[in-house]
């Protein structure tokens, strides 16, 4: 029996799983989602927590979601992403009351939530990182400006900054020249102490237009580790991925090779366990050199997208290896088949700085049955955890949907992609559906291994919405 801590899309995919294999489910939900929210009604139970509609009181008071857990007699918690799918010492809560955590160790949890510690293991292990500086020992001496200076200096202009405990593109500025440092570097503190209640912060050599590259990988208790091959991400705003796909393209087999190596490294050096991400920065300039960037110690958003390349369901995996099991597949019997794109519908206005948008979803109609995997005709699959007559509030990320597509080869798969998102109907709330398909349209997109993460800054006339 199983209790998902969290909510909306990835709730329901988790569900959608457990039914799969006859495992119960329990949701729980917020007041402001209601007990009529669909992950709410696809579970076999369902359980009002916490005393308010924002997160931080609901999806993120622990305590409450422990005690719903006890009180129906779950045998583990799937976190999810987001919300306390990182927290280690939620983690270390659910095993000190006998129950298992769908996920990895609180020790793996705390070795990559700084990014400053991460990167000192991932030197050790032998793993690439990007050139920069990055303090173990904490001292604040190392955290003035002054000092702070000296090393971006000595690294050399545009250093980006970023917060040792951030994530999501917050805590973070790029600083093209000395003159720039002081301002981002204080700004980049305060929201790093906000965000995260650690103004810390380290110092990455920033690379020019790099390709964001993530290896998904997966390791069991017995010692075993495997990667899915890799997801090129680099289509971003904010930091924030628009378009995902998988395999990355165009890439040489050696190089291919040397990033599930180094995901598979990274993931021994802290001695991981069930699925996570390694994420990495090619250096366009220099091709074949690539930096290790972060680890996401969770399930990703664009975690479908390998499941079409590989056959292989990933939250399976999971509820497997939480289960004590042995991997069910060795490296040798892995195959990427054909390609696959993710693109993320949001609830937003594209033409006035994408901000998000909020209202009633009187009509939703996706071009595949939702919440299903791959329709088998049409090779098209969208997960999601809104259905038509439901609220987009102000509380949460206002992402609607996941449509995802596979096709034979990327091509194909790129055609589909646009055909599905030209036929996506959904009326009640702005989105961002048209700006998606400027992008997936454009003839920089449609050339293989051609996409950077400086994408949307290059081509800005040609994507940008009016009203």
């Amino acid at each position: 029996k199983v209790l998902i801590a969290n909510r909306g899309e990835i709730a329901c995919r988790v569900i959608r799983t457990c039914q799969r294999l006859g495992i119960p489910t329990v949701a729980i939900y917020s007041s402001a989602d209601g007990p009529d929210c669909l992950h709410a009604r696809m579970a076999d139970e369902s359980y009002q927590i916490g005393t308010g509609p924002t997160p931080r009181e609901s999806y993120l008071q622990p305590d409450d979601i422990l005690r719903v857990a006890l009180d129906t007699g779950v045998h583990a918690i799937h976190p999810g992403y987001g919300f306390l799918s990182e927290n280690a010492a939620f983690a270390e809560l659910v095993t000190n009351h006998r129950m298992t955590l769908v996920g990895p160790p609180p020790s793996a949890m705390t070795a990559m939530a700084s990014k400053s510690r991460s990167k000192a293991i991932m030197e050790a292990a032998g793993v690439p990182t990007t050139p920069g500086y990055f303090d173990q020992m904490g001292l604040p001496e190392h955290q003035t400006v002054e000092f702070l200076l000296s090393q971006a200096v000595r690294i050399g202009f545009p250093v980006l900054i970023k917060a040792v405990m951030g994530g999501g593109g917050k805590g973070m500025r790029l600083v093209g020249q000395e003159s720039e440092f002081d301002d981002a570097l204080r700004a980049c503190q305060r929201e790093a102490q906000s965000a995260f209640g650690n103004a810390d912060v380290l110092l990455e050599k920033y690379l020019v237009r790099p390709r964001h590259v993530e290896v998904q990988i997966v390791a069991d208790s017995h010692g075993n580790v495997v990667h899915l091959f890799e997801r090129d991400c680099s289509l971003q705003r904010r930091h924030q991925k628009i378009i995902e796909e998988a395999p990355a393209s165009d890439l040489p087999p050696d190089l291919r090779a040397r990033l599930g190596e180094n995901g598979c490294q990274a993931a021994r050096a802290v001695g991981y366990v069930n699925a996570g991400t390694v994420e990495f920065l090619l250096d366009t300039t220099t091709p074949g050199d690539f930096f290790f960037c972060e680890m996401n110690t969770r399930l990703q958003v664009e975690h479908p997208i390998t499941e079409q390349i590989t056959g292989v369901d990933l939250v399976e995996w999971q509820l497997r290896i939480a289960a004590g099991e042995v991997l069910p597949k060795t490296q040798d019997e892995l195959y990427a088949r054909g390609h696959a794109f993710e693109a993320r519908v949001y609830a937003e206005h594209p033409a006035r700085g994408f901000l998000p948008a909020t209202g009633t979803v009187w009509h939703h109609q996706p071009p595949a049955p939702v919440n299903q995997g791959s329709c088998k005709e049409s090779g098209i699959r969208v997960d999601t955890g809104l259905q038509a007559g439901q609220q987009v509030g102000v509380y949460y990320d206002p992402m609607i949907s996941k449509l995802i597509v596979h096709d034979t080869d990327r091509t194909a798969a790129l055609q589909k992609l646009v055909r599905a998102l030209k036929g996506y109907q959904i009326a009640g709330v702005p989105t961002n559906i048209d700006f998606l398909i400027k992008c997936a349209t454009h003839p920089t997109f449609g050339k293989a291994g051609a996409v950077n993460t400086g994408f949307l800054e290059d081509f800005a006339d040609d994507v940008r919405m009016e009203e």
